[in-house]
């Protein structure tokens, strides 16, 4: 039996938070057996890629702990998600295949009907309805999303920003061997 589409995104949340959590740790540990005063070097040795736990992400290191034990702001979780769709968009390809199409303007629904926020998913619903997901390309995409963006910027009373500079700013990642692609799959899942 396979999972639905969410618990297979949250699934990957998972896994993801799970290695970046695993590296901190190893990181800040390292650090610290470094030396007291702070200016040892750090031990470049960490060789685990990926962490499988199962026990749930939680801070392990009081230096960790102190920022993450508070909850998430509304305008924290904004900021993340904006950053995660910009990011989003710059990576999307020039020519996107009718599947990766479909896939973003899907991410965008599911982000609007089960934002953490209900009062601003019910706003993006409605900012959705007057400026329907474009992205038959990367410049369409991008420019799309600055659009609507600027349009939630607008209705908090925040300034708005230039999408002609909207590259500049989402550009691309940086990343060996094209590992930051939006490759898609033509499954539903994919290779999970």
């Amino acid at each position: 039996m396979s999972e639905n589409p969410v618990q297979a995104l949250f699934h990957n949340f998972e896994q993801v938070a799970n290695f970046v959590q695993h590296h901190a740790s190893n990181f800040i540990g390292n650090l610290q057996s470094s030396g007291s005063s702070g200016r040892g070097s750090v031990n470049a040795s960490i060789k685990v890629p990926f962490a499988k736990t199962t026990s749930p992400v939680q801070p392990i290191d009081p230096v960790l702990k102190g920022k993450s034990s508070s909850p998430v702001t509304k305008e924290d979780l904004g900021r993340s998600t904006w950053t995660f769709l910009h990011t989003l968009a710059a990576q999307y390809p020039d020519k996107p295949t009718r599947q990766q199409k479909k896939d973003v303007k899907e991410l965008v629904q599911i982000l609007s009907r089960m934002y953490p926020c209900m009062e601003c998913a019910d706003h993006f619903k409605e900012v959705l309805r007057s400026n329907p997901v474009q992205a038959g390309s990367h410049a369409e995409f991008s420019q799309w999303l600055c659009h609507v963006h600027n349009v939630v910027n607008r209705s908090i009373g925040k300034p708005v920003f230039p999408c002609e500079r909207v590259d500049a700013r989402w550009g691309k990642l940086e990343c060996e061997q094209k590992a930051c692609e939006i490759f898609g799959s033509t499954s539903i899942f994919g290779k999970m």
